[in-house]
């Protein structure tokens, strides 16, 4: 698995915005292609979703801080 490029999708993924990052989680989960992870192993795929989760994690599913 190659970190770099994980971390390198996770932190394009984020530029988004918060209601973004929600939608590609559950399409990411859902099996669709974004184009951030375009060449990325079904492993790293499953990094990045671990990863934005985690992130995302300090919303508590909205995206108002709390």
């Amino acid at each position: 698995m190659n970190h770099r490029r994980v971390e390198q999708c996770v932190e394009k993924l984020c530029r988004k915005g918060c209601r973004a990052v929600w939608s590609d989680i559950d399409a990411l989960e859902s099996g669709e292609f974004l184009p951030e992870i375009e060449g990325l192993s079904a492993a790293e795929v499953d990094a990045v979703i671990a990863e934005l989760k985690s992130i995302m994690s300090v919303y508590q599913g909205n995206c108002a801080a709390f």
